[in-house]
C-alpha cells in the first residue's frame, strides 16, 4: 500500500488561512511604523545626534534610498525562493537595523541602522504576492487593498504614537518598539503564513540588482539633497547625469538577459507603464500633507496662522489621514468587483483633488486639519488599494512580487520627490526669524498646489488605462472580476495551445487552493498555477506535444496524469480527480 505525504506547510496553511489577511497587513503597519518614527524628532535630530542639519537628514535619507533599492531586489528574490522566506529576511534585517540605532548616538552609526531599517520596504510586495498565491479569488480584492493601505494606517497611527514616546522617554526607545514589533510581526508570520508554492523560473540577476542600486542611489541623491546642494550645483547636475547613463546601461543589460530582475518588456505594457507612473504621483500627493500639516498644527499662533498645537495632538489631528485609508479598504473591494480597479483608481484620484482643493481655505483651525486629513485619507486609500490590483492583472502570477516590488518603488520615488520639492518650497517662502526659518502659509498652499497639480497628471495617466476586459459568454462561464485574478485565469483561458479544467475531490467536491504543475518530456516544469475557489485551473504551454500534469493540495493524495497538446488556438480541457485523502507519515 503507497502512502503520500502532505504538501510540507499544509496543515499550516490549513490552521493559518484566516489570519494571512490581518497578519501581513499587520506586518505592512510595522514597516510604516519604521519609516514614521522619527518625524516627531526630526527637527531636533542635529541636537540628539550632535551635527549639522544638513548632516542630520541623512538619518531619514538613507532609509528611504536603502528601502528603494532593496524593493524590487526582495520581489524578484521572493518570486525565485518564496515570499514568505524573503519576508521573514527583511523583518530580520529590520529588527537588527532598529537595534543599531538603539544604541547609538553616533550619526554614521545611525545612518547605517537606518539603511538596515529600510530593508522592511520591501515587506508591501511580497505581502500582496503571497496574497495572490494563497487567498481565495473572492477575498483577494479586500485583502490587497488593506495591505496596500497599510503604509497609510501604520503612518497615520505611528505619528501620535511615536510623539508620545518621544515626549515623554528617552527617543531611542522609539527603536526598541520598532525592534519588538519586527519580532512580533516575525512570528506571526512563521507560525501563520504558509509559503507560497508558486516559484518563477530562472536565476537571480547580481549585475542588474548591482545596476539597478547604483542608478536609484545616483538620482534619489540629488533628489533628497539638492536643496542642501543646489539644483544647478554641479555635484546635482553631475548625479542626475550619471544616473541617467547608469540606468540606460541597465536598461540595455536587462533587456538582452532571459531573466532580468526587472522585464522591461513587461514593464512597458500600457497597463503597467501608465499604473506606475500613477503611483508616482499618488506618492507625491500622499507624502505633501504628511509634511504640511504637522508642521502647521505646531507652529505658534503668534505666527498669525499657527495652530499652537503639541507635538502629540499634532500627531493625533494627521492620525485620520491612516485611519481612513483602512476604512476605505472593503470598500474598495466593493467598488472593484462593480466596476474595475481603474475606476476606484480615478475615483481616489477625484476624492484627493476635493481634499487638497478645500484644505486652500480650510487652514484656520485644528478641527479643520482633522476633516482634510479624513478626506485626503480615502481617496488615497483608494487609489493606493487599486495600484496592486491593477499590476497583479496585467502581469504573470509568477511575476507578481517583482512586478510589485517596481510598483512600490514608483511609490517611493513619488514620496522622494515630493519631499525634496515641498521641502524646497517651504525654505524659500519661510520667514527667517534670527537662526531660525519660519514656514509662511504661502508656502503651504503652494504645496498644496503641487500636490493637486500631481494628482491631475495622475487622473490624466489612469484616464488612459485599459478597462477591463470581459470573456465571451459562450466560450466559458463569465467570471465575476472580483479581483484581477479572475483576468488572469481569462487570460490563460484563452492563450494559445493551454490546458484547462477543475480539481476535484473524490466527493466530485472542487478543490480550491490546488497546485497544478505542468511537466514537459524532460521532466522539467513548464508551468504552474493555483485553482480559484470553483477548483478551476488554466495553464499555458511552450509548445505542442505530450505533457503530465500533476495536482496537489492539502489533505489530499497527489496525483499525476498524462495530457497531449495538438497546437493550435483551443485550449485542451483535462478535468484531475484527487484520490482520498492522504496519510500523514508520523
Amino acid at each position: 500500500m503507497s502512502h503520500a505525504t502532505t504538501h510540507p506547510g499544509g496543515d499550516r496553511a490549513a490552521r493559518g488561512s484566516g489570519a494571512v489577511v490581518p497578519v501581513l497587513a499587520f506586518a505592512g503597519i510595522v514597516v510604516a511604523v519604521m519609516q514614521t518614527l522619527l518625524v516627531p524628532v526630526i527637527k531636533d535630530l542635529p541636537t540628539l545626534l550632535g551635527t549639522a542639519p544638513s548632516n542630520a537628514t541623512w538619518v531619514m535619507t538613507s532609509t528611504l534610498l536603502a528601502g528603494a533599492v532593496s524593493t524590487p531586489i526582495m520581489g524578484r528574490l521572493g518570486d525565485l525562493f518564496g515570499k514568505r522566506r524573503m519576508l521573514l529576511t527583511s523583518l530580520a534585517v529590520m529588527v537588527v537595523g532598529s537595534l543599531v540605532c538603539a544604541f547609538t548616538d553616533d550619526l554614521l552609526v545611525m545612518i547605517v541602522g537606518r539603511a538596515l531599517q529600510g530593508f522592511a520596504m520591501g515587506a508591501i510586495p511580497l505581502g500582496i504576492g503571497l496574497m495572490r498565491d494563497e487567498l481565495p479569488r473572492e477575498k483577494l480584492g479586500s485583502a490587497m487593498a488593506l495591505m496596500s493601505s497599510s503604509v497609510g494606517v501604520g503612518g497615520g497611527l505611528a505619528l501620535p504614537a511615536a510623539a508620545l514616546v518621544a515626549q515623554h522617554t528617552d527617543w531611542h526607545a522609539l527603536f526598541f518598539g520598532s525592534a519588538g514589533l519586527g519580532v512580533l510581526a516575525m512570528a506571526l508570520i512563521f507560525f501563520l503564513v504558509p509559503e507560497s508554492p508558486l516559484r518563477a523560473e530562472g536565476t537571480f540577476d547580481v549585475a542588474g540588482a548591482l545596476g539597478l542600486a547604483t542608478g536609484l542611489v545616483l538620482f534619489l541623491l540629488p533628489i533628497t539633497k539638492g536643496s542642501d546642494w543646489g539644483w544647478s550645483s554641479g555635484l546635482t547636475l553631475g548625479l542626475f547625469g550619471a544616473s541617467a547613463v547608469v540606468l540606460l546601461l541597465w536598461g540595455v543589460l536587462e533587456l538582452r538577459l532571459q531573466a532580468p530582475l526587472v522585464d522591461l518588456r513587461t514593464t512597458a505594457r500600457r497597463e503597467v507603464l501608465l499604473t506606475n507612473l500613477a503611483s508616482i504621483m499618488v506618492g507625491v500627493a500622499f507624502y505633501a500633507i504628511s509634511l504640511v500639516l504637522p508642521q502647521l498644527l505646531q507652529l505658534p499662533t503668534s505666527t498669525g496662522y499657527g495652530l499652537g498645537q503639541s507635538m502629540v495632538v499634532a500627531g493625533l489631528c494627521v492620525a485620520p489621514l491612516g485611519l481612513t485609508m483602512m476604512f476605505t479598504a472593503p470598500v474598495y473591494a466593493r467598488l472593484s468587483a462593480k466596476y474595475g480597479p481603474k475606476i476606484t483608481l480615478i475615483l481616489g484620484l477625484l476624492i484627493i483633488a476635493i481634499g487638497y482643493g478645500a484644505g486652500l481655505g480650510l487652514m484656520g483651525a485644528a478641527w479643520q486639519t482633522i476633516v482634510i486629513s479624513v478626506i485626503v485619507g480615502a481617496g488615497i486609500g483608494l487609489a493606493y488599494s487599486s495600484l496592486p490590483a491593477l499590476i497583479i492583472g496585467a502581469v504573470d502570477p509568477s511575476e507578481t512580487g517583482a512586478a510589485n516590488g517596481l510598483n512600490t518603488l514608483m511609490r517611493s520615488i513619488g514620496t522622494s520627490v515630493s519631499s525634496a520639492v515641498i521641502g524646497m518650497v517651504l525654505a524659500n517662502t519661510a520667514d527667517h526669524v534670527g537662526p531660525v526659518d519660519v514656514p509662511t502659509m504661502e508656502g503651504f498652499r503652494t504645496s498644496f498646489l503641487i500636490a493637486t497639480g500631481a494628482v491631475a497628471v495622475g487622473l490624466l495617466l489612469a484616464l488612459f488605462l485599459p478597462g477591463r476586459q470581459r470573456a465571451p459568454a459562450q466560450d466559458k462561464p463569465q467570471l465575476r472580476a472580483s479581483s484581477e485574478e479572475d483576468a488572469g485565469i481569462e487570460r490563460a483561458e484563452r492563450a494559445l495551445g493551454g490546458f484547462h479544467g477543475r480539481v476535484l475531490a473524490a466527493s466530485g467536491a472542487p478543490v480550491a487552493r490546488a497546485k497544478v504543475t505542468l511537466i514537459d518530456q524532460r521532466g522539467k516544469q513548464a508551468g504552474a498555477a493555483l485553482t480559484d475557489g470553483a477548483g478551476r485551473y488554466a495553464l499555458d504551454v511552450p509548445a505542442d506535444g505530450s505533457y503530465v500534469l500533476a495536482a496537489t493540495a492539502a489533505g489530499h493524495a497527489p496525483l499525476a496524469a498524462s495530457a497531449a497538446h495538438p497546437g493550435g488556438e483551443r485550449p485542451v480541457e483535462v478535468d484531475l480527480a484527487l484520490p482520498g485523502e492522504s496519510e500523514v507519515l508520523a
